[in-house]
């Protein structure tokens, strides 16, 4: 379980709109609001630094951060990243709030563990992933790193259903009312190659058929 919380510098920011966000951002700063909580949206600017460290360690938006904010801290976690278009660095960040029930939403990656010991893979089938992730609800200090799923003995035709994943007991699924599918193992498909008849190839056949009738004439 994540936790340990790191705490983010941040400055109000009393401008808001694209050319204000412009000007943080020619500040080496990086333009984000807090929201949520069934309070005013609060438009602050973080250092592009601080975010950019944090942002490269991955699961950026499954992290809990607490943010100062001129003295005033916030408990918050990334719901919304928005990244440069050439760059891929982030430009500007969406915090949400947690509340005194200390409750999140969040997603929580998949990992597929043991394929070796998988006969359908080990046979030529293949891992068909319909979900990298699973949201659920939980604890913002308890959120899982992520789940496990086990590939021991799965065979070709099998579909693997969240019913598989044992949650923890502070952890719930968002979408209740179904097992839904998390992952197949499907088969190869072999490929067939298809000759399409040309009159160019045609013509060459022909030729190859009659060099042979001459040769067996010769023989």
């Amino acid at each position: 379980m994540a936790t340990e919380t790191v705490e983010l510098i941040a400055t109000a920011r009393p401008r808001v709109g694209k050319g204000a966000a412009r000007q943080v951002r020619r500040e080496g700063r990086i333009p984000a609001i807090i929201y949520g909580d069934k309070k005013p949206p609060e438009p602050i600017s973080l250092e592009q630094k601080q975010i950019w460290l944090q942002f490269q360690k991955g699961q950026f938006t499954s992290k809990v951060f607490t943010v100062n904010v001129d003295g005033k801290t916030h408990r918050v976690i990334p719901r919304d990243v928005q990244l440069h278009p050439l760059k891929d660095t982030p430009v500007h960040v969406d915090l949400l709030r947690i509340g005194k029930d200390g409750l999140i939403r969040v997603e929580v990656t998949v990992h597929f563990i043991n394929e070796d010991k998988s006969p359908g893979l080990k046979s030529g089938g293949a891992l068909n992933i319909v979900r990298h992730a699973i949201e659920v609800w939980c604890p913002y200090d308890q959120i899982p790193t992520h789940f496990d799923v086990d590939l021991t003995g799965v065979t070709i035709g099998t579909s693997i259903h969240i019913s598989s994943i044992k949650l923890p007991e502070s952890v719930k699924l968002t979408i209740t009312d179904r097992d839904f599918t998390i992952a197949t193992i499907v088969g190869r498909l072999k490929e067939e190659v298809e000759v399409v008849a040309t009159p160019e190839g045609e013509a060459a056949a022909e030729e190859g058929e009659a060099e042979g009738d001459k040769k067996e004439d010769n023989e």
